[in-house]
Parts: C-alpha cells; sequence; structure tokens
C-alpha cells in the first residue's frame, strides 16, 4: 500500500550502550520503509521469525486496505457501486466503526470517504497530476463523499451512495499496533516498531534507558529537533502539509483536504504530533487535527484530552503549542521558536 507523504518521519535515538544487544529488521512497505528494533531475551524469537511474524501482518494490512492495487478487499469494494454489499473480515469493519466514531465526534473534519476528492486535486491513487478544480467539479465530486453513506450489515460492509472508501489516514497506525501486539504474544517486553513514521516503543533499551524518538521540526532543508520524547508503552505520531502539497499563483495547496469543503486546508497549522496508547488512534487523529486547524484542534484536544503537539506557521516562523496532556505526560516546551 502506497502511502502519501504526510507524516513527518521521526529521528529514532536507539544507541544500545552495554549489554544485551538489541535485535532489528526492516523491509519496504505501504510506498515507504518499516523497522523494528527489539530486545530477543532468553526465550524471544530469532529475527527471521520476529520479521516473518511482522511481514505476514504488513502484507494481510496490504491486501486488505491498499488502494494502490485493484485487487485488494477495499478496492474491490469501492469499484461497486451505489447500494452494494461485500463481506470484510471482523478487523476491517472494526475500523469502519472506529472511523466513524472520530467523525462523529470531529463532526466530520475525519471520513474515510474522500479519496475522490484526493483524485480531484491530484493526491490520490487515481490522479495523474496536480490540479486545480473548479468549483463545479469539487461539488460534482462531493456528491461522492460522506461516511454516512457506509453501514455495516452483520459481516458486510455497505455503501447507499457510490463512495470510495480509503484507509491511509490509519492503516500504518494499525499495522504497529498489530506487529507490537504479536511481538508480546512471540515474548518480546521491549521494543520500537515504527512503519511509514508511525510508531510505538514499550520497554527499555539493555542500558536501563527509555526509547526516545525526536519530532522533526517541519522545516524542508534542515533536519532540526522540535522534542524529543522517551516512550513506554505509547504511539507517536506526526502529520504535515509541507512534503506533500503543490504551489499554484504563489498560493500552497496542500494533500490534507477538509471532506466539509473538499479542498485543501487553508490555515496555517504546519503539522501536528500525537501520543497516545494506541498507535491507530493517534494516526487517524494526527489526520484529523491537521483538518481542524491550530484553534479548533486545540479546543479538541483539550476537551478529549489527547496528547498533542502543533507547530503554525507566523509571520515570525514557526510557533508551537502543546495540550495540557501532553505537557503533563513530557514536560513544558524550552525549545525556542524556530524559524524558517
Amino acid at each position: 500500500m502506497v502511502k502519501p507523504l504526510s507524516f513527518l518521519l521521526l529521528g529514532v535515538l536507539t544507541l544500545s550502550g552495554c549489554g544485551e544487544q538489541i535485535a532489528e529488521f526492516g523491509g519496504p512497505t505501504m510506498g515507504s520503509s518499516y523497522s523494528v528494533k527489539y530486545l530477543p531475551g532468553a526465550e524471544g524469537p530469532s529475527v527471521a521469525q520476529a520479521q516473518a511474524a511482522t511481514e505476514a501482518i504488513l502484507a494481510e494490512v496490504d491486501e486488505q486496505l491498499s488502494t494502490y492495487r485493484g485487487d485488494s478487499l477495499i478496492s474491490q469494494f469501492n469499484a461497486m457501486p451505489a447500494n452494494s454489499c461485500q463481506v470484510m473480515p471482523a478487523e476491517v469493519l472494526a475500523l469502519v466503526v472506529f472511523a466513524e466514531q472520530l467523525s462523529k465526534q470531529s463532526g466530520g473534519a475525519f471520513d474515510l470517504t474522500v479519496e475522490p476528492l484526493l483524485n480531484l486535486w491530484g493526491f490520490g491513487p487515481q490522479a495523474s497530476d496536480e490540479q486545480l478544480p473548479t468549483a463545479a467539479q469539487i461539488a460534482t465530486v462531493r456528491a461522492r463523499v460522506g461516511y454516512q453513506h457506509l453501514r455495516i450489515d452483520g459481516l458486510q460492509l455497505c455503501k447507499d451512495a457510490p463512495v470510495e472508501v480509503d484507509f491511509n489516514s490509519l492503516a500504518a497506525g494499525y499495522a504497529v499496533d498489530r506487529i507490537a501486539a504479536r511481538l508480546l504474544e512471540l515474548g518480546v517486553s521491549s521494543y520500537l516498531v515504527e512503519a511509514t513514521g508511525e510508531l510505538r516503543a514499550q520497554g527499555k533499551k539493555p542500558d536501563g534507558s527509555a526509547w526516545r524518538i525526536a519530532i522533526e521540526a517541519p522545516l524542508e532543508h534542515q533536519q532540526v529537533a522540535e522534542k524529543i520524547l522517551a516512550l513506554d508503552g505509547y504511539g507517536v505520531s506526526t502529520s504535515g502539509d509541507y512534503h506533500n502539497y503543490f504551489e499554484r499563483d504563489g498560493l500552497r495547496y496542500s494533500h490534507s483536504l477538509d471532506p466539509q469543503t473538499g479542498a485543501p486546508i487553508r490555515h496555517g497549522l504546519a503539522q501536528v504530533t500525537v501520543v497516545d496508547a494506541s498507535v491507530q488512534r493517534a494516526d487517524a487523529l494526527s489526520t484529523l487535527l491537521m483538518v481542524l486547524g491550530p484553534e479548533r484542534g486545540l479546543q479538541f484536544v483539550e476537551r478529549e484530552g489527547i496528547a498533542a503537539l502543533f507547530v503554525q506557521r507566523s509571520a515570525q516562523g514557526f510557533i508551537s503549542r502543546a495540550s495540557s496532556a501532553f505537557t503533563r505526560q513530557f514536560g513544558p516546551l524550552t525549545e525556542p521558536t524556530i524559524e524558517e
């Protein structure tokens, strides 16, 4: 499954120090890459065993959720006309239920059915090039968008309009959660799992220190750590608009689309990072918050008790703001405002 470059890659600080050595492996996935680092322990799996288990999960996720392969389950569903139903695995139906809850919670800012709009603007799997659609074109495509057109009937996913479902806003986080759960089943209690920039860490490194990751500032020509987080039992997802966009006549058009307007976001939020026990939830929330923007987004996370870090553009550069939950967990922001 190819995933748009909507997520800032996180610099992972994993120096093992002395003691037990960290086992690691990785490879391509979802149009990007994945990596796993873990402490095998006396009873833990070999690298070959852990990698086989990991790649089996990634292959299954791709077969079920990829919109970049015509034979996936979701691509088959998307090709069906209105008033159609298709039997889906229980885990796929659970993702639809989860997404619907977020859609209602956010007033429609999160929506699994925006793929036709992504294609229209040149960002989706069926897009040929970036373009500026007319208001009439946007209105026509919006008639095929709306999570309310989906319903579950027993083991079937059904639609009453010709909507197309796109799981790219949560598939990587979902995959990371499944890989982490499988590692625990195999006897691994300390690990760092990452896929396309979404990650989860648990346990301690050989020297007893926590797994630490660096959230990079949204700068296109240099790498600067915005915040370094020590993680144990949490996942992290970062979404931003600075990698996947195009410009026309001096205006910037982001791949982050507002389902309510059918157009790219116009606010000044450059990136948002979410920390949550569920990487799937962090993944979806980071997308949702990019749509809501800095003001409505901060209100949302304060109301819901979400740990989030917002980086907003201003005339002076980038300004960072953290939610109350983020500050309680990781301390106040001490880094100065970063200038472009």
